[in-house]
């Protein structure tokens, strides 16, 4: 069994940095790890994905080039960093992770572990 807690959210303004993390309670370094976002009103939608090994990443064409995910399987943490933000980036992030690598990453339904989320707000 694996817990998330999401940290690091909170209030910038449009073009600002914020890094979030994810600390997990057991031992993730076999996991493939992922950020999600939930808009209010809209569906949970998939931001990044990281291999077991940190040696793959994957990123939704909305926010490549912007955000970088990263793990540190020694401290059972995986970090989004999010940079030039946008208002549009403005929701509630989560992390998760799955055993599996590749196929239907970007799928909610994929995932088997997630935690509770953390709000980001972008103000323009």
């Amino acid at each position: 069994q694996v817990q998330l807690v999401e940290s690091g959210g909170g209030l910038v303004q449009a073009g600002g940095s914020l890094r979030l993390s994810c600390a997990a309670s057991g031992r993730i370094s076999s996991y493939a790890m992922g950020w999600f976002r939930q808009a209010p009103g809209k569906e949970r939608e998939f931001v990044a994905t990281i291999k077991w090994s940190g040696t793959s990443t994957y990123y939704t064409a909305s926010v490549k080039g912007r955000f970088t995910i990263s793990r540190d399987n020694a401290k059972n943490t995986v970090y989004l960093q999010m940079n030039s933000l946008k208002p549009g980036d403005t929701a509630v992030y989560y992390c998760a992770a799955r055993e599996d690598w590749g196929a239907e990453a970007t799928m909610t339904r994929s995932w088997d572990y997630w935690g509770q989320g953390t709000q980001v707000t972008v103000s323009s």
